[in-house]
């Protein structure tokens, strides 16, 4: 990467911690920049959980990102950057990344996209990720053998046809939308079946 001369800070604090503001992350963060001699461009400030990339600031952190408007984003740590699980945190570094911008944690040196430990740390967090990824698809896959053996069954519920009560109701002179109402099911299943039920 080119020398660092832009940097964004992104601070948060939870709705949930209580006692805690943005001011105190901000000061370490500008003092830091002052020792590097990096100049800030811009701050972005979020107070909400960072379990969702659905914050306003986060946001528009990532868009300003793509227009490669700063060299670098320094966070105080990972875990006010995204609380998401490793997979979507990796999702959000890789994509910086691939905007040509630099990501940094303030105390915690060795998550450092300009550091000699990158690579390495890149590849724990991919392995975390991949772990993640096969932990989820086994915990829907028991979900969905769980539901099986229960009774529950996936996608549109079966309707369950009565040929003999059509046939019935079709003696009995009903017509197919009369008698896809009384039995709860489409005329277009009725009509399928309706020469089926007078052999």
């Amino acid at each position: 990467m080119s020398q660092i001369h832009r940097v964004t800070l992104y601070a948060r604090v939870s709705t949930r911690d209580k006692g805690q503001d943005v001011r105190n992350q901000l000061a370490q963060l500008r003092e830091f920049c002052a020792r590097q001699k990096w100049t800030i461009t811009r701050e972005f400030v979020d107070q909400a959980s960072a379990k969702t990339g659905d914050r306003p600031q986060f946001k528009a952190l990532m868009e300003a990102a793509s227009r490669r408007e700063f060299d670098l984003v320094l966070f105080w740590s990972l875990d006010r950057f995204s609380r998401e699980g490793v997979l979507a945190t990796l999702q959000y570094l890789q994509r910086l990344t691939s905007y040509g911008v630099g990501w940094r944690s303030f105390t915690e040196q060795y998550l450092d996209s300009c550091g000699v430990f990158r690579d390495a740390v890149l590849s724990i967090l991919a392995t975390i990720a991949q772990q993640e990824r096969v932990r989820i698809s086994e915990r829907v896959t028991a979900g969905l053998v769980r539901a099986r053996k229960q009774g529950h069954v996936g996608g549109r519920p079966r309707i369950v046809v009565d040929r003999k009560r059509i046939a019935e109701l079709r003696a009995a002179g009903k017509t197919r939308p009369e008698i896809a109402a009384e039995l709860g099911m489409s005329t277009r299943t009725v009509s399928r079946l309706w020469k089926d039920v007078a052999k």
